[in-house]
């Protein structure tokens, strides 16, 4: 009996779209990360929004869904209802802490959140407490190098995810130099570029900040506008 000396061909799936459904694509270079795997799910791309109508139509692996609010279960709510991939749900950190994060990160959990994400000024005892009441990932956000990392998974962060602005390539590339092995969240920025170097800094997966709504909106209009023009100059000859 022959022995089989290489891998099988990897299959590539098979890639089917709804007819009158467009979506947000997540930029391509994203995949070129490592990935973190989180109950069996490999996440490599987060899109960075609460607009429903933007997670319902996104090809993105998780959502990020962070935002300057105190947290608040309606909001997991509503986004978990229609989001058809895991959930990262902000649960305070900066103005909301201590207890009240907790009681959101419970929340978060119940609603079927994959992950709970604190802000970066959150102390350690936020951590602690969130920590002793959750089983899922807690992900630290990073915002300077100044930022004691070290603190921040020794209180129970597991996941970090780094939000330096110009500066974010930089501070993942220390904080990767101090511990290989901790899973990376970063924010890849506005070129294919800035995305690769961030990758290369040691990124494992990269959040990505969509289009808004009336952004979108505008390129269907002009789109729209110029059909209704061609028709009337075709209807007119």
């Amino acid at each position: 009996m022959s022995e089989i000396t290489s891998k099988p061909e990897k299959l590539n799936p098979i890639v089917v779209n709804g007819i009158y459904r467009d979506i947000v694509e997540v930029p391509k270079e994203i995949s070129d990360c490592s990935g973190i795997n989180i109950n069996g799910k490999e996440i490599k791309s987060l899109i960075f929004t609460t607009d429903i109508a933007i997670i319902m139509n996104n090809n993105a692996d998780a959502v990020f869904a962070v935002y300057p609010f105190t947290p608040h279960p309606s909001i997991f709510s509503a986004i978990t209802s229609v989001a058809q991939m895991p959930t990262f749900a902000g649960v305070g950190g900066g103005t909301t802490k201590g207890a009240r994060s907790r009681d959101m990160a419970l929340l978060a959990e119940a609603h079927g959140c994959i992950a709970v994400v604190l802000n970066d000024p959150a102390p350690p005892e936020t951590f602690r407490l969130i920590a002793g009441s959750v089983i899922c990932p807690i992900v630290a956000t990073v915002v300077s190098e100044y930022t004691d990392v070290g603190e921040k998974i020794k209180a129970g962060a597991s996941i970090i995810n780094v939000s330096g602005g110009k500066e974010t390539a930089d501070i993942v590339r220390k904080i990767r130099e101090k511990d290989p092995y901790i899973p990376i969240i970063a924010t890849g920025g506005p070129t294919a570029d800035s995305i690769l170097r961030t990758i290369d800094a040691g990124a494992n997966a990269i959040s990505y900040t969509p289009p808004t709504n009336g952004e979108l909106f505008r390129i269907k209009m002009d789109r729209y506008r110029e059909i209704s023009k061609r028709r009337f100059n075709e209807q007119n000859l």
